[in-house]
């Protein structure tokens, strides 16, 4: 593809060995990927080594305890979503189209909502156990069996319930994107539906359904809140006790390290698994796929497979916490909850234009001087959305004070004058971590609208006299600003949504949504959480809605 470098003259490029787009794209390349080399630094050069007494101790129980949940939740968020995408694709049964949107709908739950959720509905004062000892005349809970709700497979439906729209999405896109002609085919030859299905669609969109659950398992990993609150240890929850119960930065990067392997590691064996796999579609205007209709126990079947992750993962949170915030209006007016909406908002929105108006600068700098540095920086700068939370938190907030002290101490000697911390335990240090963690998100939409740009274009503007940030005004911003519109949307959406992040780094005194409705949750205080979680969930839906409207 022709780009903007294309057009430029050699003695252009002599003049100026190195311009302003291009040292602009670097320095926010290397600003994206500071925190990730910062955590490596310190895990192998910490002040107090306790790697022998992470192995010997509590790293192997954090260790199988990631694992089993990644796996586990992978696994039931792969069956969930590429069964009701097939359902809703290839069939059509009662209620198939309402499911076919609503099913993306969980994706709006953030995980440690839906755990409060279930634990209220599910314990010992609950509903459902009332219920029981109600109908069967139990007076205690010694007079029946009932599962432990706070329990790592309670952690794993839960995280299942709220990922599993991420393989959903993309397989269902897949199994559209099929020609209707192979499965004609395909049942010519005898093939019933199972076979239709394990033999044709799953391997077609194999590739997709394996980039569904590999984002799955790196937002199992990220967690914090429900695997806290159901008291399951895992590498992201070691950081926090490593570090602030502790107090030993150095052992909590070497715990963020091990968690940076572990998703690189995920990584290169989800792109290993399909490296020699390659599939193509010959016909250019290929029959779309034309879904059958099932009738009586069959289409009841097929409802009832769909409907249960839709009620589990946005019925069941959405109707426990309404329940809870209807109780009592006045918890709406309270200061504490208006004080944490505005913070939310306000950094949110602050993280959001930070991170698209830098994506946008670093992609078209990249496209307009074509430089093999800012090139290859381009790619790298998508592993922070792969980082969890708490492992950009430490690769942030220690090389941040290291800075402050420094800087305070070289004011001090110079001006005799005490500025204390400038950065650490600010709301720029809070907008920095979100921006570097979902930056992929910025960068992935603003590279895909330039590259829908026809190259004609700017080197049109370019030949009636139009300067960089003309053409980048002119040409691109209209051609791209729903796209653009779309990442900021997201970004802020997942900036409401982030917790361990915003845990670590959030000033003193400094609440937002998610940080109030986990400290009320883990003081059992699910009444005074639910105006706090409904607002969350409302502004995720908002960006789900978008997402189902842009998918139609």
């Amino acid at each position: 593809m022709t780009q903007l470098s294309d057009i430029q003259t050699p003695k252009a490029r002599r003049r100026w060995p190195v311009d302003l787009w291009s040292a602009g794209a670097v320095a926010i390349a290397a600003l994206v990927l500071m925190p990730i080399v910062a955590v490596l630094w310190m895990a192998f050069n910490p002040a107090q080594n306790i790697w022998p007494h992470l192995i010997s101790t509590t790293l192997p129980r954090y260790l199988s305890n990631t694992a089993i949940l990644m796996f586990s939740v992978g696994l039931l968020s792969a069956v969930a979503g590429t069964g009701t995408a097939w359902l809703v694709t290839m069939y059509r049964f009662p209620m198939s189209r309402t499911l076919d949107w609503a099913l993306l709908l969980p994706l709006a739950i953030p995980g440690y909502v839906g755990a409060y959720a279930l634990v209220d509905f599910l314990e010992y004062a609950g509903p459902v156990q009332s219920l029981l000892r109600e109908v069967f005349g139990w007076s205690t809970s010694r007079d029946y069996y009932f599962p432990q709700i706070r329990s790592r497979w309670a952690a794993v439906v839960v995280l299942s319930a709220s990922l599993f729209p991420y393989v959903y999405l993309l397989s269902r896109a897949a199994f559209r994107e099929q020609s209707g002609g192979v499965y004609e085919v395909a049942r010519a030859l005898g093939a019933g539906p199972w076979g239709r299905f394990f033999r044709v669609g799953l391997p077609l969109a194999r590739p997709a359904i394996a980039v569904g659950v590999a984002i799955v398992m790196m937002e199992t990993v990220n967690d914090f809140g429900t695997v806290d609150f159901f008291a399951v240890q895992t590498l992201t929850t070691g950081i926090f006790t490593v570090w602030l119960e502790q107090s030993n930065a150095g052992g909590a990067a070497q715990i963020a390290s091990v968690i940076l392997f572990v998703i690189l590691g995920l990584a290169l064996v989800e792109r290993l698994g399909r490296r020699r796999l390659r599939y193509y579609q010959y016909a250019r205007n290929s029959r779309p796929v034309v879904p059958v209709s099932l009738a009586g126990p069959k289409g009841w079947t097929a409802m009832s497979f769909c409907l249960l992750p839709f009620l589990v993962g946005f019925v069941l949170p959405v109707g426990v916490m309404a329940a809870h915030a209807l109780t009592r209006v006045d918890r709406w007016l309270d200061p504490g909850l208006i004080g944490a909406l505005f913070n939310t908002v306000s950094v949110g929105l602050m993280a959001a234009f930070a991170t698209v108006g830098a994506a946008v600068f670093l992609v078209y700098g990249v496209r307009l001087t074509g430089r093999l540095v800012p090139r290859l920086l381009l790619p790298l700068t998508t592993v922070g959305y792969a980082a969890p939370g708490a492992v950009l938190a430490v690769g942030i907030l220690i090389p941040l004070a290291a800075f402050d002290n420094a800087f305070a101490d070289w004011v001090l000697r110079l001006t005799g004058v005490e500025i204390g911390l400038l950065m650490t335990g600010s709301v720029g240090a809070l907008v920095y971590a979100y921006s570097v963690r979902f930056f992929a998100i910025g960068q992935g939409a603003v590279d895909a609208a330039m590259g829908r740009v026809s190259p004609s274009l700017p080197m049109a503007a370019r030949s009636l006299g139009k300067g960089p940030m003309g053409v980048l005004a002119r040409v691109y911003t209209p051609m791209m600003k729903s796209s653009v519109a779309t990442a900021l949307l997201l970004v802020f959406v997942d900036c409401v949504k982030e917790l361990p992040a915003t845990l670590i780094l959030r000033p003193f005194n400094f609440t937002t949504l998610a940080t109030r409705t986990y400290e009320q949750a883990s003081l059992e205080r699910i009444a005074d959480a639910a105006p706090s979680a409904l607002l969350i969930i409302a502004v995720g839906l908002a960006a789900v809605l978008l997402l189902v409207r842009s998918n139609r």
